[in-house]
């Protein structure tokens, strides 16, 4: 069982950030205006909740959600996305997000290999919610895809950097 205490503050932060990294990712892989964005972040959080609810969570996918219920959980993570993101154009926010990814998915092996494999699917999981929130490239609601190509290969891209399959 892997939590908080098994990580260094810096791992921990980039543990918690690629939740938030995940959605950011396919959000920017097919920007979709206020009200899509806005549909998409939604989906985010409730994919998050869900998980809190779900039986099968580990102690690291509960560790997480606990750290982003609190206060001082989302500030860390969103320091640590202004940083990362200052200044960046759309490419760039999905590729530092995906290289954070591959990061994440190194540490886990490392320091979580019993509990990555879970926590991975967390992350697809919200990724997929993300990409299912709003339609794209629709007119007043009228047309459209419910998931566009673009967030298709984001999805991919996002569970290669993971080092797994969608």
């Amino acid at each position: 069982m892997t939590d908080k205490l098994d990580f260094t503050p810096q791992e921990w932060t980039k543990v918690l950030e690629s939740v938030a990294l995940v959605g950011i990712a396919v959000s920017a892989a097919d920007p979709n205006g206020l009200w899509g964005l806005t549909k998409e972040a939604l989906a985010s959080r409730s994919a998050l909740i869900a998980s809190k609810h779900d039986g099968e969570s580990n102690e690291l996918i509960k560790a997480v959600i606990t750290d982003f219920e609190s206060k001082a959980g989302r500030s860390v993570v969103l320091e640590a996305l202004h940083k990362r993101f200052a200044g960046a154009e759309t490419a760039d926010i999905l590729q530092r997000s995906l290289e954070d990814l591959r990061e994440v998915s190194a540490l886990l092996g490392t320091k979580a290999p019993h509990d990555a494999v879970a926590f991975k699917g967390l992350l697809l999981g919200i990724g997929q919610k993300v990409a299912q929130a709003s339609m794209e490239h629709s007119f007043l609601g009228f047309g459209g895809v419910l998931v566009s190509d673009a967030e298709k290969a984001t999805l991919t891209d996002i569970a290669t950097a993971l080092g797994t399959t969608v």
